[in-house]
């Protein structure tokens, strides 16, 4: 007993102090966006982003900051009480179509890029495309853990994610505004082609109310697919590694699928998109009141604040400046590819 309220006690202490610093830049974002017509959590990130480079995260706020993801998380599932069942249902069969061609385009443009302009070793490409195609530096790590690649082609891989999140945040909404793009088109377009959670929710709520609801259900579909991605790399690299070590027959009798089972579509699934479904047709069938819904509202307000200050605390320049310019290029042709064929498919279907 006195063991568990001693680690209590300590948690306090590593935590409360680096979430007063969240809670201080999100304030401060916040209060900016009062006097300058910014979206208060573009201004959040923006400031981490400042403290964390000029001034680095101090060691006292390390394990607060880390909490980042746990917050957006958070934020996303009570989120789903703000998302109107109906609106889905409607546009359900075609945000599905649109989300598994999205997938596949992208990682098949990324992979032939990657492999036959800019002849980046393979491994590397796959999880450029995978980041690319699903969520982000989370595709990165599964992707790398299914396929058994070095750890310095993840950090390549990551890196270059990471320099597209940190820029494609802010590019988008300026791209939407000038092209004067609709709450819906613009959600839908942010939620098929940026790569991360954060970087998309980000975005679309500066757009919109609106514009945020439908990019974080787009991106969310997308995640969904992260386990069944991971499983189709995993069998593609173990039979092209047992036909190049010439036996390919003993690889054939099992599928290649020994290390993918039903367990590790499980491991690899997203776990808070069933929280935000949960939550979603609660909501939705009335069991929630008006006062409830409007807590979770500002919850996850709150929650956000706290995850895109720690998201701009971790983006991190000097990281960044190992990445070569070929992953840079390769990631780019792919986005700009598929960001301009789905906006035109967007905008004729919305």
């Amino acid at each position: 007993m006195l063991a568990l309220q001693s680690r209590g006690e300590q948690m306090k202490r590593t935590l409360i102090p680096g979430l007063l610093l969240l809670l201080a830049i999100g304030l401060a974002g916040r209060l900016i966006a009062t006097v300058i017509p910014v979206n208060h959590l573009i201004l959040t990130i923006l400031l981490g982003l400042l403290v964390g480079n000029l001034y680095g995260v101090p060691d006292w706020a390390r394990s607060a900051v880390g909490t980042h993801k746990v917050w957006l998380e958070i934020g996303i599932v009570v989120m789903g009480a703000r998302i109107a069942l109906d609106r889905v249902l409607t546009a359900g069969p075609t945000i599905l179509l649109l989300v598994a061609a999205t997938v596949i385009t992208t990682t098949l443009v990324v992979e032939l890029v990657a492999r036959f302009v800019f002849a980046i070793d393979e491994e590397t490409g796959s999880l450029l495309a995978a980041g690319s195609g699903i969520c982000g530096v989370s595709a990165v790590v599964a992707i790398a853990e299914s396929i058994h690649t070095d750890d310095s082609n993840v950090a390549f891989a990551a890196a270059t994610i990471l320099l597209f999140d940190s820029t494609t945040l802010f590019v988008y909404p300026v791209v939407g505004h000038l092209l004067g793009l609709s709450n819906t088109v613009f959600g839908i377009w942010a939620g098929l082609t940026m790569f991360s959670t954060g970087p998309v929710t980000a975005a679309g709520f500066a757009y919109s109310q609106s514009a945020g609801q439908w990019a974080l259900l787009v991106k969310l579909t997308r995640n969904a697919l992260i386990g069944l991605v991971a499983v189709a790399y995993a069998v593609y690299y173990a039979r092209k590694r047992a036909s190049d070590d010439g036996n390919e027959s003993s690889v054939a009798a099992d599928g290649g699928t020994a290390t993918v089972s039903w367990r590790f579509l499980w491991d690899t699934f997203p776990k808070f998109v069933v929280g935000f479904l949960v939550v979603m047709v609660v909501a939705n069938l009335g069991l929630l009141s008006g006062a409830q819904i409007d807590s979770l509202t500002h919850l996850s307000d709150w929650t956000f604040l706290l995850a895109f200050a720690g998201l701009g605390l971790e983006f991190q320049v000097d990281e960044l400046r190992s990445t070569g310019y070929k992953p840079i290029l390769v990631v780019l042709t792919g986005l700009l590819v598929v960001a301009t064929v789905m906006l035109v498919v967007v905008q004729a279907l919305f």
